[in-house]
């Protein structure tokens, strides 16, 4: 997995109202969301933002409603402009682009995959599927069959003639990925894409994706509200909360040491079990005898089926044929308690 940074943003700042700049002052000398809304009938949409975003990763922005989420990856192609701030994509910043430069960046250097799909009523499944590439002026006898590919990748040969309303919710938005990876963009931005979806068709879409990231190695920016999701597809999880960051970083990490009350209460109902990988828990060394071998991405869950009830077991991580640390039960039952930023602050004054 690459290190290099795709996309930066930097203190970035989005504030909606008469007067935006003057708004932008009084933030920045504390004021509030709700003050800014009170005093100044303005509304702060974003307050100061800085997240990188890792070349071939996932990066999942999640909140509630109202949290800014939506409102940030309209910022990555320029759908809205900030009040204040940077985006640099390549190391580019994209609010010195000229229009032709823009448009460059929306067909080919960008995709979008929508809550609603956003296909053409009109158009067979095959002309929505190529329709990124009709954009930048291939002709449709060019683009069919890298549209084609793509359909057959995302389980939808043989709909080429069909049109949108003829297919269900979970096979519209196969078109939408279809018509992002036709594109062959290297950024792919998803905007609640399976918000819409029943939960079983959202489950096989998460996992759909997954297994084309796995070869494709995009950089994705995906949002949603459900952790549950958030957590199953992050590599890089940024929590938003008013248009702040409350936490970013890997989705372990945050769940096993929430930094804020606001985090904790996010993950207060999370099946920890499930979520909580043995990578995240394990300790260095082969420790001491083995009950048997595990692999560092097994769920906390499949080891306490393993040892079938027994508390003293330990059992070494092993990765690629090697031994790269070990776990107890010990470290399992510590790791379902759920720690509060609290216990981390006063872990803090101790040290």
């Amino acid at each position: 997995m690459s290190d290099t940074i795709k996309v930066s943003i930097r203190n970035l700042y989005k504030i909606f109202g008469d007067d935006p700049q003057g708004a932008l002052a009084k933030v920045r000398e504390g004021m509030t969301k709700a003050d800014l809304l009170e005093q100044e009938n303005h509304v702060l949409g974003l307050n100061d933002i800085n997240v990188d975003m890792k070349e071939g990763q996932i990066t999942v922005i999640m909140g509630l409603s109202g949290s800014g989420k939506s409102t940030l990856i309209r910022h990555l192609n320029r759908l809205i402009e900030p009040t204040a701030g940077e985006v640099l994509v390549n190391g580019e910043d994209i609010l010195a682009y000229s229009e032709a430069q823009l448009r460059q960046l929306r067909r080919v250097n960008m995709s979008m995959v929508f809550q609603k799909f956003a296909l053409l009523p009109h158009r067979t499944v095959l002309e929505n599927a190529g329709m990124a590439l009709a954009t930048q002026g291939i002709s449709r006898e060019d683009y069919e069959s890298e549209a084609r590919k793509w359909l057959d990748r995302v389980g939808l040969a043989g709909q080429d003639d069909q049109y949108p309303h003829q297919l269900s919710g979970g096979m519209q938005q196969r078109v939408g990925i279809a018509r992002a990876l036709a594109s062959n963009s290297d950024i792919m931005l998803m905007d609640e894409a399976f918000s819409a979806l029943d939960p079983l068709i959202r489950t096989d879409m998460q996992d759909l994706l997954l297994e084309l990231q796995a070869e494709l190695h995009k950089t994705i920016v995906f949002i949603t509200h459900d952790l549950d999701e958030a957590l199953k597809l992050a590599d890089h999880l940024v929590i938003l909360k008013d248009g702040a960051v409350v936490q970013q970083g890997e989705p372990q990490k945050i769940l096993l040491a929430p930094a804020d009350p606001y985090i904790e209460d996010f993950v207060a109902d999370i099946n920890r079990a499930r979520v909580l990988r043995v990578r995240s828990v394990m300790e260095p060394g082969e420790g001491g005898p083995s009950a048997g071998d595990v692999a560092p991405n097994d769920n906390l869950e499949s080891l306490i089926a393993r040892s079938e009830g027994a508390v003293d077991r330990s059992f070494r991580v092993v990765k690629d044929g090697a031994v790269i640390g070990h776990i107890t039960m010990a470290d399992v039952m510590r790791a379902l308690v759920p720690r509060r930023s609290s216990d981390e602050s006063a872990q803090d004054k101790a040290a």
